[in-house]
């Protein structure tokens, strides 16, 4: 909800460009085109599609001299040398979930009687394939000597003498800047130049020269970086040329897509998984939480633990493309959280790879099909991957391009407390509207603080005390304890979202449910807990690319479009004066075993909610009718 002001709301600034001699034409949802990037798939599609093309976020390019240097990106996050204190504890950790599962009791009230590990793993170490066929159905991909690059599905079945170094630009959610080849920002934003340029050519079948026509939705990271969203915008509008620009949070999207007003949003990645709270098509900034952990640390988990139970091919490298592939569906097909399979159970499947024979084993599995997705509730067991971080967002430090940043509001709050002081009337005549604003926030803020204007940033940001690496139900609680009112945070436990394609796994709605259920406050607890994995029986991978979808044909959101020529002439000020949500902000990074988590300060939030209610104010009233657009 907005907030009541004690004065009246100023108005963003309006530029010729935007309201003289261009008229509003109706968005068609022909020519948008919404782009979801992710850590492990591009989702893109024209806004009137049903469903988007899913293609991996991948790029392959030729190495032009004899003897340069060779990179590829692991395909799936690394496992890494864990010490010997990691080890015990995950070990412990893994002990503890098995007997936690054999004390459960199924749907029918039967007990799950406990599995014994070395049985399965005396059957798997005797296990020999069956050889299907002299060959199989995959082939390497072809590729002509002068092509410069192979993006996609392509690049998972490049053959390995093919010299190509591989980039995945995106990791953990964010760009993938390192030392080696291709790390630089300049290098990744090349690589979604052609990535995103060849998707649009070949799967919407649009010429590039004809972008000029288009206009694109981006759904960026409910924390984001703000220069990055700024070049990746800078990317569409001035290197692919689209005439306009609409960007908006993941969170925010999916609530649109599933057609609720409010939700606690828990988006699981491949890579990564956020927790955000939204309401009325606002995303609270101090509620948002980022884990590093997702879909590919429960497969290397799964491939850890199949290994400890005599994994029969002995060859599998989660480092190797083709083994990755076949790891992914292995997860897929053997991995759930249902209480009502238990025992040893028999599994087979097959070995498929390019220029060799079709070989089907047949292993037996037992709780480690559990256990693995059950690492989202005990993140401990994610040490096999590295050490995990949680980010949250804070004030930004300013942007040299933008001269009337966050900087230049709190420069202008303590010159007009310094005048007060002295008895001096501030003149604010002369002043601009962003000023106005800034002003105007600042003021209600020295309202209410009788402390030096000199106070620091540090000096006002609350802690989240957190001694460890927040499981999925835990940043639920945290981030929901974030909420402003009881009254929010009681609506936010009544209804939990998710999306995204990290958690899908059979019976993830009961065991999240009946955790959830036994840590929430007393004072906080309704009638009902909705946990929606498949909102309006809609695939929970396309839910937020849905929602951006629909929203950016609303149209009362024609005035949230940045044109590319009002891109050109004022930058980067643009996105903060239409983007949908607070551009106030930028990444604060802290490791799994540090003592807190910074989260926004108190004068960040009044911020939040005056730009929030000036810029989404005209969006939030169509959460009803995108209900019955969705079913």
């Amino acid at each position: 909800m907005a907030p009541i002001l004690n004065r009246k709301p100023i108005a963003a600034p309006s530029h010729p460009e935007a309201s003289v001699g261009v008229r509003l034409n109706p968005i068609q949802a022909t020519a948008t085109v919404v782009i979801h990037p992710g850590s492990m798939f591009l989702r893109i599609g024209r806004a009137s599609d049903t469903i988007p093309q899913a293609i991996p976020h991948v790029i392959a390019r030729r190495r032009k001299t004899v003897g340069a240097v060779a990179h590829e990106d692991s395909t799936l996050i690394p496992a890494v040398d864990v010490d010997p204190e990691a080890q015990k504890v995950m070990e412990e950790t893994r002990v503890s979930v098995t007997r936690v599962l054999s004390s459960c009791l199924t749907s029918e009230g039967q007990h799950r009687h406990p599995v014994s590990s070395e049985k399965i793993q005396e059957y798997n170490q005797g296990v020999k394939p069956k050889i299907l066929a002299g060959s199989c159905d995959l082939h390497w991909t072809k590729v002509d000597p002068n092509q410069e690059f192979v993006i996609g599905e392509e690049v998972l079945y490049l053959n390995p003498s093919e010299k190509f170094n591989v980039h995945w630009p995106i990791r953990r959610g964010r760009f993938n800047l390192h030392s080696g080849v291709g790390g630089t920002l300049t290098s990744i934003l090349s690589d979604l130049e052609v990535i995103w340029g060849s998707c649009i050519q070949q799967y919407l079948d649009i010429p590039l020269k004809d972008l000029k026509h288009y206009g694109a939705v981006l759904v960026v990271p409910d924390i984001y970086d703000r220069h990055h969203v700024k070049e990746t915008v800078n990317l569409l509008l001035n290197r692919l040329c689209f005439s306009r620009c609409f960007i908006h949070l993941e969170s925010v999207c999916a609530t649109f897509g599933a057609g609720l007003s409010y939700a606690c949003v828990v988006d699981v990645g491949d890579q990564k998984t956020v927790v955000s709270c939204v309401e009325d098509g606002i995303s609270h900034t101090e509620t948002r939480l980022c884990m590093e952990y997702g879909g590919s640390d429960v497969t290397q988990l799964f491939h850890f633990l199949l290994k400890k139970c005599g994994f029969p091919w002995k060859d599998c490298n989660p480092s190797h493309r083709i083994d990755f592939l076949l790891l992914q569906e292995l997860k897929e097909n053997l991995c759930h959280i249902n209480l009502d399979i238990f025992g040893i159970q028999e599994r087979a499947f097959q070995i498929k790879q390019p220029e060799l024979p079709l070989l089907q084993y047949k292993i037996k599995v037992g709780d480690d099909c559990l256990v693995a997705p059950l690492g989202y509730f005990h993140p401990e067991l994610f040490a096999l991957t590295g050490t995990k971080k949680v980010y949250t967002l804070q004030r930004s430090r300013g942007d040299p391009e933008d001269p009337h940043d966050e900087d230049y509001l709190v420069l202008t709050q303590r010159r007009g407390a310094k005048d007060m002081t002295d008895g001096g009337q501030a003149e604010i005549g002369t002043q601009n509207e962003d000023s106005q604003l800034g002003s105007s926030l600042l003021d209600d803020e020295m309202d209410t603080n009788e402390t030096a204007p000199s106070v620091t940033l540090q000096e006002t940001e609350r802690e989240l005390q957190c001694d460890q690496l927040l499981g999925v139900d835990q940043a639920i609680i945290q981030s929901i304890d974030l909420c402003d009112s009881d009254d929010l945070k009681r609506k936010m436990f009544s209804c939990i979202l998710v999306v995204g394609g990290g958690l899908l796994f059979s019976g993830v709605e009961t065991w999240l449910y009946n955790r959830l259920s036994m840590q929430i406050p007393i004072l906080y607890r309704g009638d009902q807990l909705d946990i929606i994995t498949q909102p309006k029986d809609m695939d929970p991978r396309i839910t937020t690319w849905k929602g951006a979808a629909i929203m950016s044909c609303l149209d009362t959101a024609q005035e949230l479009w940045i044109r590319q020529g009002e891109w050109q002439r004022f930058g980067v000020r643009m996105l903060r004066e239409r983007a949908p949500f607070t551009w106030f902000i930028s990444i604060t990074v802290m490791p799994d075993n540090a003592n807190s988590l910074i989260t926004s300060s108190r004068t960040d939030n009044l911020m939040d909610k005056v730009n929030l209610a000036t810029n989404i104010s005209q969006l939030t009233g169509h959460i009803v009718s995108i209900k019955s657009v969705v079913s």
